[in-house]
């Protein structure tokens, strides 16, 4: 499990990372991180799904809070014993936590 969030996890924040240096334009030397290249690479991805760069950035963060309500949904899964039992002694001892 702790794998399959690190596999989850780590190409999400690469992602984000990129897409906020690189929007602002803080490049720290690296063509990578430049703004013509975030630009560039939004408007290849808009030419190859055929839709204006500008709406790919929302259905970015959509496809990742989806897929990022899936990991919870999956790890929760993977938990329900432990938070029914945690639930359980809740309600039996009445206390909040």
């Amino acid at each position: 499990m702790k794998w399959f969030l690190i596999l989850w996890a780590g190409p999400v924040a690469l992602l984000i990372s990129w897409y906020g240096l690189s929007y602002y334009d803080m490049s720290f030397g690296f063509f990578m991180l430049t703004r013509q290249t975030h630009d560039l690479v939004f408007e290849i991805y808009g030419n190859i799904l055929g839709v204006p760069p500008e709406i790919l950035p929302p259905l970015v963060a959509r496809a990742i809070a989806f897929d990022s309500m899936v990991v919870l949904g999956i790890v929760l899964f993977r938990k329900r014993r432990e938070i029914s039992a945690w639930w359980r002694r809740r309600q039996v001892s009445g206390s909040p936590s």
